[in-house]
Parts: C-alpha cells; structure tokens; sequence
C-alpha cells in the first residue's frame, strides 16, 4: 500500500489510516454494547466547562 495525500487524508500511509479505522470501530462497538449508565449531555458539558477553567482558557 501507498502514501496517502496530505490534502486528502490526514494519515502518512494507507495501513495507517486502516488501523486507525480498526481501532475507532472497536471503540464506538464497545461504546454501543457498554452496559454503563448514559451520563447527561447538561452534565458532561458542565465537567467539561469546569476542567477548561480550572486549567485556564
């Protein structure tokens, strides 16, 4: 497999862009079976918008 155009893929090479496929299907599979409770998006943005201010923006 070749190199990939920087202006088309942000990948060097085309086994790297299949691996980085591979792994973030494995995430959003195990994301969907994840039997963890659903946190609220209100919630999420709220812990989020409190780490940003305690690092400074």
């Amino acid at each position: 497999m070749g190199k990939l155009d920087p202006i088309v893929s942000e990948f060097a090479t085309e086994e790297d862009a299949e691996a980085y496929d591979k792994w973030f299907r494995a995430q959003v599979e195990a994301a969907l079976n994840s039997t963890e409770p659903d946190i609220p998006h209100e919630q999420m943005k709220a812990e989020i918008r409190e780490i940003i201010e305690k690092h400074g923006s």
